[in-house]
C-alpha cells in the first residue's frame, strides 16, 4: 500500500514537473511537446491515489454531461477522458497547452471549465457508439491525481429480467414482403416508410433463424441535423435527408439471407415493415425469374391464338365474299366463272 501511494506521488511529480517546468522559462518549444507527450504514454499505467470507487450512470442523450469536478482545491494540472476499453485518451485538457481531441471525437467534445478544478465535458451528436464505460482521471498539484468512472447508457431501453430461468416465447413475425436475390450480384434492401405521421427515427435489424435481432443501421434526426449510424458488417447503410434508410448489398452470399425488420418512429407511434431476403445459387431457380418466363410464356400463347383466330376469320370473310359475288353474276357470265376457277 505505502509503495503505491509513493508511486502515485512519484508520479504526481512527473506529471507536475511536465507543466511547471515549462512556466520557469528553462524550456523550449520542442521540450515541452516533449514532455506533453510523455506524459500522454505514461498517464494510462499511473495508479492513482484517490479514486472514487462509485461508477456514476449517465443517460445517452444529446448534449450529455459527464461531471467530473475534483473536491478539493489547488492547481489544475492536467484532465484526461478515456473510453473503455482503449487506454487512448478521448480528450485532455491542459491550462498551458490547452484541448487536445483526436478526430473522431472532434467538435463533438467539449470541457465545461465552470470552475478552476472541473473536468466535465459534454457531448454532441450522440450515437449508440457513445455507450460504455468513461475514466476521467484530474492531476493536481500538491495533492495528486483524482480519478471518476461514468457509465453511458441507453436507459430508454426496457430492463431485461435475467431472474426469469423459463425461456421467451419465439417472436411471430409478419412478412410483409419477400426479395430473392442471386448470390454474386448487388442488392439494396430500402426502408419505405408508411405515409401517416412525422418520422423522427428509423432503425434497420436483422435476424437469422433462432438468433435475436440485431441494429444493422440506424437514421435519426437531432436538433435540426441528421445523424446516422453503421452498424453493419457486410453492407453499406445510407441514411437520406428524408429519413429513407437504406442497405446496399455488394456480393450477396448466403449468410445475408434472412428477415430484415424496419421500425419507424414517428408522433402518432411506431410502425414497422419486414422484408423476408432469400440467396439463390448462379444460375439456380429463381422465382421471379421463374414468374416472368411463366407470364411470358402466357403472352406468347395468348398472342399466337390471337393471330390464328384472325387468319381463321380472314379466311371465312373471304370465301363468303366469293359465294355472295357468285350469285349475283348471270347465268351465262356463272358459267364463264365456273370456267375460270375450272382452269
Amino acid at each position: 500500500m505505502e509503495q503505491e501511494v509513493q508511486l502515485g506521488r512519484l508520479c504526481t511529480r512527473l506529471i507536475n514537473a511536465a507543466f511547471i517546468l515549462p512556466w520557469w522559462g528553462k524550456m523550449e518549444a520542442v521540450q515541452k511537446d516533449y514532455w506533453y507527450f510523455m506524459v500522454l504514454l505514461f498517464l494510462p499505467f499511473l495508479k492513482v491515489a484517490v479514486q472514487q470507487t462509485d461508477v456514476e450512470t449517465v443517460r445517452l442523450e444529446e448534449g450529455m454531461v459527464l461531471a467530473c469536478v475534483c473536491p478539493w482545491d489547488g492547481q489544475l494540472s492536467m484532465v484526461s477522458w478515456t473510453k473503455a476499453p482503449d487506454k487512448n485518451p478521448i480528450a485532455v485538457f491542459s491550462p498551458e497547452f490547452g484541448v487536445s481531441v483526436p478526430y473522431t471525437y472532434r467538435e463533438r467534445i467539449e470541457f465545461l471549465r465552470a470552475m478552476p478544478m472541473d473536468g466535465s465535458i459534454a457531448l454532441k451528436n450522440v450515437t449508440h457508439q457513445d455507450i460504455g464505460l468513461y475514466h476521467c482521471s484530474v492531476q493536481t498539484f500538491p495533492q495528486g491525481p483524482w480519478t471518476k468512472d461514468f457509465q453511458v447508457e441507453d436507459l430508454d431501453e426496457p430492463p431485461e429480467d435475467n431472474n426469469s430461468t423459463e425461456p421467451l416465447p419465439p417472436e411471430e413475425v409478419i412478412v410483409d414482403s419477400e426479395v430473392v436475390a442471386e448470390e454474386s450480384s448487388n442488392l439494396t434492401i430500402s426502408c419505405k416508410h408508411p405515409h401517416n405521421g412525422t418520422i423522427y427515427q428509423v432503425i434497420l435489424e436483422k435476424m437469422l433463424h433462432g438468433h435475436p435481432w440485431v441494429i444493422i443501421g440506424i437514421c435519426k434526426k437531432v436538433e435540426g441535423g441528421l445523424v446516422g449510424e453503421d452498424y453493419s458488417e457486410r453492407g453499406r447503410v445510407n441514411c437520406a435527408d428524408s429519413l429513407d434508410l437504406s442497405l446496399h448489398l455488394t456480393d450477396v452470399a448466403s449468410g445475408d439471407d434472412g428477415l430484415y425488420r424496419c421500425t419507424f418512429n414517428t408522433d402518432v407511434g411506431v410502425q414497422t415493415t419486414v422484408v423476408l431476403l432469400r440467396t439463390a445459387p448462379p444460375g439456380g431457380f429463381s422465382l421471379s425469374l421463374y414468374m416472368l418466363y411463366v407470364y411470358i410464356g402466357a403472352g406468347a400463347a395468348v398472342l399466337v391464338l390471337f393471330i390464328s383466330f384472325l387468319i381463321l376469320a380472314l379466311g371465312l370473310r373471304k370465301k363468303k365474299r366469293r359465294e355472295e359475288y357468285r350469285v349475283k353474276l348471270h347465268p351465262t357470265q356463272r358459267q364463264k366463272w365456273r370456267r375460270w376457277q375450272r382452269q
